[in-house]
């Protein structure tokens, strides 16, 4: 008996050592996986965010090299041009949740690269537009290929990375969005200081435009199809891809959709609590890209170097994102990373109401809110990414509480009317509130989670 226990002792001991060596070379191997996959994913998504960030807040841009003047009859008010950036949330919110469910069934490099190449040809058709109604019909398409392209863009991620991994990804990918902004400045600057035939405005999305069409092609080609189907891997990569996208994905997966999750997604409540948070942070951040020119430029400086000073802003938002988000993924804590940067940015929209005067606290200011809002934009996507369950209920809830988030965008688009300058006291007040009130349910959703965490471990 005693000789049996010795056999099974040895056994056991060498089966643990096979066991304690297979670990690194597995964890190696998931590693060198991961670098693959960023060097071929990361960059084309990227530069597809930063081209639609770039199409949809050009007209923040373009305002200031005449377009109001060319094509509505000067609006004088500004509510035509409120208008012409609004219609463009409408039909990116009511596509959001039908197109992000519909993506499983087709692979994504076509359903990316079709969204890409059709944005693209609206904000170029942008540039021919003579009149209200054709500018309001080119930025209608613009949303509804957007709508087709954001959300599944971050159910794409899932498919590939874990969730102490997608954080930092998620905010190389959105950071992109601010440096949209700063590279949009020195673009509209560019062109603001070019001399030819054509409007500045009208040169600005041709410029901005073309280059998406071909990025298209470009995923086409090259951005890898879900981990089941791609060629992109090996047999032994497409072990390890599909057990890394299982770990925190239950029931389907592949091109199904279960409506059963459908139903679980439009009855969970951090679904809309959520939302709250995205509501609060979309109406500044469309302020941010619509205005944000013409704020600085009550500051008291030229058209042309307001577009320049939107920069730095925009380049220190993309940095405390990045930073902010790796700090999250290795801390595993994202709420009250969301909840620090609502705050911020809340705290920024106080002291352009507070200080009327004083030019550089009112710049300082700009950096909290441009810092603040994309942080917190970037960061929340990335928490729902990989905490909504099964990949159904991920492709219903995710673009669920981004499209109740996007209606802010629709209210921030609103709310800075000519005839509130210089102060737009209406505008920055409102998003005051909406910041502040998104700091207050980020950390409900936190110490729910945190609670929920707590019960789990004992």
């Amino acid at each position: 008996m005693m000789h049996g226990e010795g056999k099974s002792a040895i056994a056991l001991s060498e089966k643990s050592e096979v066991i304690s060596d297979a670990l690194p070379a597995q964890i190696n191997e998931e590693r060198l996986l991961v670098r693959k996959l960023d060097m071929r994913i990361l960059p084309i998504t990227c530069l597809l965010y930063l081209f639609a960030y770039l199409d949809r807040a050009n007209l923040g841009n373009a305002r200031l090299q005449g377009l109001p003047q060319d094509t509505l009859n000067g609006d004088p008010t500004g509510v035509k041009f409120e208008w012409v950036n609004s219609v463009f949330f409408f039909s990116y919110i009511i596509f959001q949740v039908p197109a992000t469910v519909i993506s499983k069934l087709f692979p994504p490099s076509r359903w990316i690269a079709c969204s890409a190449m059709g944005w693209g040809i609206c904000s170029t058709l942008m540039s021919t537009a003579f009149d209200f109604g054709g500018l309001l019909t080119a930025r209608i398409g613009l949303g509804f290929f957007e709508a087709v392209f954001l959300p599944s863009l971050v159910l794409y991620f899932s498919f590939f990375y874990t969730r102490t991994e997608v954080g930092l990804r998620m905010a190389y990918w959105f950071g992109f969005a601010a440096v949209a902004g700063a590279f949009g400045g020195l673009i509209a600057f560019g062109v603001q200081n070019a001399h030819t035939a054509l409007e500045n405005w009208r040169l600005l999305f041709i410029i901005e435009g073309i280059p998406v069409f071909l990025l298209g092609i470009i995923t086409l080609c090259f951005l890898p199809n879900r981990p089941e189907s791609t060629r992109f891997f090996n047999e032994r990569e497409r072990e390890i891809a599909l057990e890394r996208m299982n770990r925190s994905t239950s029931g389907d997966v592949g091109a199904v959709i279960n409506k059963a999750h459908i139903v679980s997604a439009v009855l969970d409540w951090r679904v809309y609590t959520g939302g709250i948070v995205y509501f609060g942070a979309n109406c500044a951040l469309a302020s941010i890209s619509a205005f944000l020119p013409t704020i600085i430029a009550t500051f008291g400086y030229t058209n042309a170097l307001a577009q320049l000073l939107t920069v730095p802003p925009y380049a220190m938002a993309a940095v405390v994102l990045c930073l902010t988000s790796y700090t999250s993924d290795r801390l595993q804590d994202r709420g009250l990373a969301t909840a620090g940067a609502c705050l911020v940015g809340a705290i920024g929209y106080l002291l352009l109401l507070i200080v009327p005067s004083n030019i550089h606290v009112r710049y300082f200011a700009v950096f909290c809110i441009c810092s603040g809002t994309y942080t917190a934009i970037g960061v929340i996507i990335a928490w729902y990414a990989h905490n909504l369950g099964s990949e159904t209920k991920k492709a219903t809830g995710l673009p669920m509480f981004m499209a109740i988030g996007q209606c802010g965008s629709i209210l921030g688009s609103q709310i800075y009317p000519t005839t509130d300058g210089p102060r737009y006291i209406r505008g920055f007040a409102i998003s005051c509130g909406l910041e502040a009130f998104a700091t207050v349910c980020a950390l409900v959703l936190w110490a729910r989670t945190s609670l929920h965490v707590f019960l789990d471990c004992y």
